[in-house]
């Protein structure tokens, strides 16, 4: 796959290059990419391999849909593994590689598998193994099992946990999500506004068009700094809503940048709850959907007007 880097446009800081590596290769990308965009804009097509028969498998979607691209970052006791590249922050000195596969994502030995896959196909049973017996094939097989591999050292991270109540919730900070904080904010109530990415804005800083007759990324960055002067407003980025339970009570998991905590949980009750999450779309289903270069629609708009990267021809 052939990708392109465009002069201008998206979110990334130009001025500012950042140096990382994937599978042991060092490449660079800009502040404001994710490692996903980072990878496409650097020409890396093949990002993992299939659970079983070890096929190639490259990005396909650009958010929290995204099925293949699944890294371990960094190593030793912080070594934190199966997150999506499409939601790790390329940060300087990142360290990620491919899960499920040896030596690498493009080389890996493990796709032998798939030069025997009429022979072990879906629903195979494999205590088939039976000469010389169970045992013998047994540790192979659960070697064999699993993603990737968390580190067997005690983790020296600090984890925050915390309570809040308030009187609206919104998750998301979309073209939905702002405008119901924009009239809450005129309500004289507490709201909280949560928003997944490091900015707000959602699919208002990729998809285009215009809002009361502005750019709609500058309509977003307007509507975030009104909010930020608003006293009854509290503004959580880098948060995930990750659970909703009964008496409209959520967990939300928030990502600490520079702080002592690396992750604060909070539980928060809320007397109203507006989910704003958007869409996902969904794949259609041909022969060969999983090979890599075939991507989602919104994936490559979306790399493309929020990163400024062209992927492919």
């Amino acid at each position: 796959m052939k990708s392109v880097r465009l002069p201008r446009g998206g979110d990334v800081n130009r001025d500012k290059r950042i140096s990382f590596s994937f599978d042991g290769k060092s490449l660079e990308g800009f502040e404001g990419d994710t490692l996903a965009s980072a990878l496409i804009a650097n020409g890396v097509a093949v990002v993992g391999r299939s659970f079983k028969y070890h096929r190639p498998r490259g990005l396909m979607a650009a958010g929290v849909e995204e099925p293949n691209a699944l890294v371990s970052i960094g190593a030793g006791a912080r070594r934190e593994v199966n997150l999506r590249a499409t939601e790790v922050e390329l940060t300087e000195g990142i360290s990620a590689r491919a899960v499920n596969c040896w030596p690498n994502a493009r080389i890996d030995v493990g796709a032998v598998n798939n030069l025997i896959a009429q022979f072990i196909p879906a629903g195979f049973y494999y205590k088939t193994f039976m000469l010389p017996g169970w045992r013998f094939y047994e540790p192979f097989i659960r070697r064999a099992a699993g993603l990737g591999k968390p580190s067997d050292e005690p983790d020296p991270d600090i984890y925050d946990a915390t309570y809040a109540h308030t009187d609206i919730l919104i998750v998301g900070t979309g073209p939905a999500g702002l405008a119901a904080a924009r009239a809450a904010a005129g309500a004289g109530v507490r709201v909280m506004l949560v928003e997944q990415d490091a900015f707000a804005g959602g699919s208002l800083r990729w998809q285009g068009g215009e809002i009361d007759g502005r750019p709609a990324r500058d309509w977003a960055d307007e509507a975030t700094r009104s909010l930020a002067a608003t006293g009854d407003i509290r503004f959580l980025a880098r948060t995930t809503a990750v659970g909703y339970f009964d008496h409209n009570e959520l967990a939300l998991l928030e990502r600490l940048q520079n702080r002592a905590a690396r992750m604060r949980l909070w539980r928060v009750r809320a007397r109203q709850v507006i989910l704003a999450a958007g869409a996902i779309e969904r794949p259609l289903v041909f022969p060969g959907n999983d090979r890599p270069g075939v991507m989602l629609a919104s994936g490559i708009r979306r790399y493309l007007g929020q990163f400024a990267v062209r992927a492919g021809e």
